[in-house]
C-alpha cells in the first residue's frame, strides 16, 4: 500500500491465487463454520449444493491473507528503494459481500483488488480512508466472491 496521495482510483492489484482442497476446507469449517455441507462430503452430497463446499468466510479469510502478503511485498520494495513505508490502519469493515457461487475441492480463484473511492479521515487528518472492491474468480473469469473493503491508510500531508 501506497500513501494514501499516491494511490489512484481505478487501480487495480492481483493479490494472488488459492486452490482450495478438501483438507482445508473442513478444517476452516470445523473452527469457523461447521455446517455439514462444509465438513462431509456425504452430508453435503444431500443439500442443493450436491458436495462438500467450501465456508464462504474461507474465501474472505484467503483474500484478507493474500492482501496483506501483497501490502508486504510492495512495502519490501518501497524499502529497497529506500522509500518511507507508509502506516496502515484498521479496516473499519466491509459492505456488499456476495458470495456468488459454491468453492469446491480443487478449485482456484484469482483475487483482485480495486481501488474504488477514497477520502480524507474526517476526524483523523493524518489517515485517509480508502475503499476497494475485492473480487475472487475462477479461471474462466466467474465470479466466486466480491466485497467492498474499507483500510486506513497514513497521509502525507494533513
Amino acid at each position: 500500500m501506497l500513501f494514501f496521495e499516491d494511490i489512484e482510483i481505478g487501480t487495480r492489484t492481483r493479490l494472488g491465487s488459492h486452490t482450495f482442497t478438501e483438507g482445508e476446507m473442513v478444517a476452516f469449517a470445523r473452527s469457523w463454520d461447521p455446517q455439514a455441507f462444509h465438513l462431509d462430503p456425504a452430508a453435503g452430497a444431500r443439500t442443493h449444493f450436491g458436495g462438500l463446499v467450501a465456508s464462504g468466510w474461507h474465501g474472505v479469510a484467503i483474500a484478507a491473507k493474500l492482501r496483506a502478503q501483497a501490502c508486504a511485498r510492495q512495502h519490501e520494495e518501497l524499502r529497497r528503494l529506500e522509500r518511507k513505508v507508509p502506516r496502515l490502519g484498521p479496516s473499519p469493515g466491509f459492505k456488499d459481500l456476495r458470495w456468488l457461487r459454491p468453492v469446491r475441492p480443487g478449485d482456484t480463484l484469482t483475487f483482485l483488488s480495486e481501488v474504488t473511492a477514497k477520502k480524507p479521515s474526517a476526524t483523523r487528518p493524518e489517515w485517509g480512508l480508502v475503499f476497494t472492491r475485492e473480487t475472487a474468480a475462477d479461471p474462466a473469469g466467474a465470479l466466486a466472491l466480491e466485497f467492498t473493503n474499507c483500510v486506513f491508510v497514513e497521509r502525507l500531508e494533513s
